[in-house]
């Protein structure tokens, strides 16, 4: 029967839906991670009667009939709206509030692209992230610096012994694309561009749409519990109504299969 096919095809959409809504509520401690909805549309349909057909001379029909084949998952489209900002203390903790993300260089040389602004200092004084790639374009702190200031617009200065005013050492850039949701998720708070998302556009931080920077902060998930715990109800009830009508189905079938004479 149709409806146990179908009824089956809806609860392997859901099962991909809990699965996302389960990695949203796990990186919802995961500095700059994105939060991601499961899209889902309907599959073929059989017509039965097609609306408009002839159902006599002068006559026709005013619907049809199309009997349908479930759903299937679409589409995994990521959010790209700005985090809460939280508050560190650290000065090589940078967030960026708007558009953009920070570009780093991987090892084999290519670029990588981040939200998560939690920078430290390597042995030779070079800004890298949690996995060691240096920030692009380098930022190198002098060993002798007694404090780091970044500007809104990405401009680095430090203060050195012996100098009455701050000497500025380098010029933070962030990258923005022309479609976000459609880069590459590698894991470790990285994403690749793609054909879908458009090449890279660099720029000074506060110019043409994009965000500025700020200093001794962090941007937090944007994932809201909340909403996410009744995303998971609601999945779970769709889940719990799909495996119902193919026990329905079950039950109708084992009707037919006890009809006596």
């Amino acid at each position: 029967m149709r409806a146990m096919w179908s009824a089956a095809a809806g609860m392997t959409v859901q099962a991909f839906n809990m699965d996302t809504i389960s990695n949203n509520l796990a990186n919802v401690n995961t500095m700059g991670y994105k939060k991601a909805r499961a899209e889902f549309q309907d599959l073929l349909y059989q017509t039965v009667n097609l609306a408009g057909t002839n159902s006599s001379t002068s006559t026709s029909l005013p619907t049809g009939i199309q009997l349908g084949h479930g759903s299937k998952l679409s589409a995994l489209v990521r959010t790209y709206a700005t985090g809460n900002m939280k508050q560190t203390g650290n000065s090589f903790d940078l967030a960026i509030e708007g558009n953009g993300f920070f570009r780093v260089t991987q090892p084999d040389g290519t670029f990588a692209y981040t939200r998560d602004g939690a920078f430290s200092k390597d042995q030779n004084g070079t800004l890298v992230n949690s996995q060691g790639y240096p920030l692009d374009p380098q930022i190198t702190v002098p060993q002798d610096a007694t404090s780091i200031t970044v500007a809104q617009d990405g401009t680095v200065s430090v203060q050195q012994p012996g100098q009455s005013a701050p000497q500025q050492i380098g010029q933070i850039t962030i990258s923005n694309f022309i479609n976000p949701a459609g880069l590459n998720q590698i894991g470790r708070n990285l994403v690749m561009p793609t054909l879908a998302s458009g090449d890279a556009i660099d720029d000074v931080p506060g110019q043409n749409g994009l965000g500025g920077i700020n200093q001794g902060f962090l941007e937090v998930s944007n994932v809201d519990i909340a909403e996410e715990m009744v995303n998971m109800i609601v999945g779970q009830r769709a889940y719990e109504a799909n495996s119902k009508t193919i026990k329905t189905v079950d039950d109708m079938l084992s009707l037919v299969n006890n009809l006596k004479r």
